[in-house]
């Protein structure tokens, strides 16, 4: 930029400052937020603006004529004509649930207009509800992996969390009327009996969950090619955090808890760090030898063994990470930390809490 430019620059800024405009253009800037998490975070009054209320408008164009949403669409700029149907009337990447978290904050401060959308979305998570208590990635079934009981990227538990919230009166779910309110308890009761179904039970221990279990036996079953059936040392962290949302547990919501997190720590996988580098010019991770760092939790493990599973797009489990093709080892996250705050954070505050003596 040259010095004329610059100074021209510096002079338009200051006399935006001391303009009366000024309030206004800082309001266009941070009334537009993207389409991703961080519309559910914004300070409670800006949900009553006029842009959150254009932007709940534009949001409902996406719902399907089911009541469900899609995923990776952003929901903030209007339908497009070609969009792709195998995206819509799903719970999985924030499908249908962020797009009723956010209306409801958008009811709440005020905006009606919405409120038949919301009634019909949560309508369509009610209707999704399997008769063994868990969701499928996808309702209406479409057959395969998708009609699976879904832990998946923590898909089934927002929707329990949503509907612990719609039954429960929470913000901001206060609104939603008392004879929905209690077909919510009814399915987060259904779905918690069947997350304690299905959480492994080894040689009389309790240990964790598979990403997915099959909706007839309730077994560990396969996603896609590179996601078999397995122990997770992610997605059972979010079940196990939901377990401890519940207000007053019982015994065997407790012992779920409890048996978790031991298989956790049992599983760790200590002075381990994940790097990042470039492999012929592209992305690429290593786990390396770090003493005194981790621990590391793998996302797969064997079922029998506990022995951590590494699985590329050939489907053949191996022993490391090094092992399988560049493409997934960059594009997928086989390791990771996730138990670590639920264990050093989460564990002993829910103790407390519950009135269990610290461990």
């Amino acid at each position: 930029m040259s010095r004329r430019s610059l100074i021209l620059t510096s002079v338009i800024a200051l006399v935006l400052a001391s303009s009366p405009l000024a309030p206004a253009f800082a309001a266009a800037e941070t009334d537009t937020p993207a389409w991703g998490s961080q519309v559910v975070r914004r300070p409670a009054d800006w949900y009553r603006s006029d842009a959150a209320r254009n932007m709940a408008a534009t949001v409902v164009l996406h719902q399907s004529s089911e009541g469900g949403w899609p995923k990776n669409t952003d929901l903030f700029a209007p339908p497009r004509p070609n969009a792709d149907p195998g995206l819509a009337n799903t719970i999985d990447n924030d499908g249908t649930t962020l797009p009723l978290d956010f209306l409801a904050r958008v009811i709440s401060a005020g905006d009606e207009a919405a409120r038949p959308a919301f009634d019909r979305g949560l309508d369509y998570l009610l209707e999704a509800q399997r008769p063994n208590g868990g969701w499928p990635q996808f309702y209406p079934l479409r057959g395969g992996y998708y009609d699976q009981i879904t832990y998946n990227d923590d898909a089934m538990v927002r929707v329990l969390r949503l509907l612990q919230g719609v039954a429960g009166g929470r913000s901001p779910y206060g609104f939603v009327d008392p004879a929905r309110r209690a077909r919510a308890a009814d399915a987060v009761e259904a779905g918690t009996a069947l997350i304690l179904k299905t959480q492994v039970l080894r040689n009389g221990r309790l240990t964790a969950w598979c990403a997915q279990h099959d909706a007839v036996t309730l077994e560990p079953a396969w996603a896609r090619r590179f996601e078999p059936p397995s122990l997770s040392g992610n997605e059972s962290v979010g079940v196990v955090r939901f377990l401890m949302s519940i207000d007053h547990p019982s015994p065997d919501v407790i012992a779920a808890v409890e048996g978790a997190v031991d298989w956790f720590r049992a599983v760790a996988l200590p002075d381990l760090r994940v790097e990042t580098f470039e492999t012929d010019g592209k992305p690429d991770r290593r786990v390396v030898a770090a003493p005194g760092e981790g621990p590391l939790w793998a996302r797969f493990y064997d079922l029998e063994t506990d022995a951590p599973i590494f699985m590329g797009r050939e489907s053949i489990a191996r022993a490391s990470l090094a092992e399988i093709e560049q493409e997934r080892r960059a594009g997928y996250n086989y390791v990771g930390t996730w138990p670590a705050a639920l264990i050093n954070v989460d564990y002993p505050a829910w103790r407390t809490r519950v009135g269990l003596p610290a461990r």
